[in-house]
């Protein structure tokens, strides 16, 4: 420790340089530091001068780390990451009460998390759960979480990843819009189609099934949070394209429904991703293998409710076993 300290300006250059490398922009990292920009900058332009090195490449729009700053970052947060995780321990043993915080969609937390929020509770009675929620598309680095929801390819799944299911989807509505949807009255108006985004648009076209059976679109709600695309199905304003790791609980309540007997199994996986930087502490292990022993729970489910749709032949050829 004498050693390093005369390696560095000063101790706070870790915080500084570790903040800039991880927002990959000075003016982020002053923000979060709650100092001004040309602080940050005179700091890691004195500890580079310290150590003799460059750490950082100046790019358009931010910064690089150089090979050197990539190596430092590495051990750095190595370091913090260890540090966060003993005093979390330390806080655990104090209080009898340990934080997990998941990065998971607005949907996934509104429409299968919060449902079964109670069951969770008496599982973990002394867990203190936090969320890092995502509004559109799960995807991105895992930051400062313990865990994630994540929609991977096979060639990305590693010992830091839990299968929870293929990306299996299917068309959605309540039962009083399927009624309706089914009656003369209602193949002749059309359907009416939710979107989450453009990307989206045209989803139906999809599912042969909707051909095969005459129907057509009538009409179209977009929305940017799919949250508020399940819920619209809820209330019966349409048909959704339903993810399955989402509405599996609705479906399994009979509150949704299938819109057409179809699935389709994608090459993506759903799986819970812990950060290869963070250590798996007990407690999220545990909270990770609830979720997916849950999610299997609600499959079996469907299963049992609809055979038609081949779900356990579909989940079995992609490694998952409902019983």
């Amino acid at each position: 420790m004498p050693n390093l300290r005369k390696k560095l300006p000063s101790a706070n250059a870790l915080f500084v340089f570790e903040a800039a490398a991880r927002c990959g922009n000075f003016t982020r990292a002053a923000q979060e530091l709650y100092v001004s920009q040309p602080a940050v900058s005179r700091m890691l332009a004195r500890m580079e001068d310290h150590i003799g090195v460059r750490l950082f490449e100046r790019v358009r729009g931010g910064i690089e780390l150089t090979e050197n700053g990539r190596i430092l970052y590495r051990k750095i947060s190595e370091g913090f990451n260890g540090i966060e995780s003993a005093i979390r321990e330390i806080e655990a043993r104090a209080t009898g009460v340990e934080s997990v915080t998941l990065s998971v969609s607005t949907g996934f937390t509104t429409h299968w998390l919060m449902p079964r929020m109670s069951r969770l509770n008496q599982a973990f009675p002394s867990i203190d759960l936090r969320f890092q929620l995502i509004s559109g598309r799960i995807g991105g680095p895992l930051v400062d979480v313990d865990l994630g929801m994540r929609f991977l390819h096979a060639d990305e799944i590693d010992e830091n990843s839990v299968l929870v299911m293929p990306e299996t989807l299917m068309p959605v509505c309540n039962p009083r819009y399927q009624e309706t949807a089914q009656t003369e009255a209602g193949r002749e108006h059309g359907d009416t189609v939710i979107v989450m985004d453009d990307e989206e648009r045209g989803w139906h076209h999809r599912f042969g099934a909707f051909e095969q059976h005459g129907r057509r679109v009538a009409g179209m709600l977009s929305f940017n949070d799919y949250a508020i695309v399940v819920q619209a199905a809820l209330l019966g304003q349409g048909i959704a394209l339903g993810w399955l790791n989402v509405v599996s609980h609705w479906l399994s309540q009979r509150a949704l429904v299938p819109a057409e007997e179809q699935i389709i199994v994608t090459s993506r996986r759903c799986c819970l991703v812990s950060p290869a930087n963070r250590p798996l502490r007990p407690i999220v292990a545990d909270v990770r293998d609830w979720i997916v022993e849950e999610m299997r729970a609600d499959l079996r489910t469907l299963e049992s409710a609809y055979p038609q749709l081949g779900l356990r032949g579909a989940l079995k050829e992609c490694g998952v076993t409902i019983g």
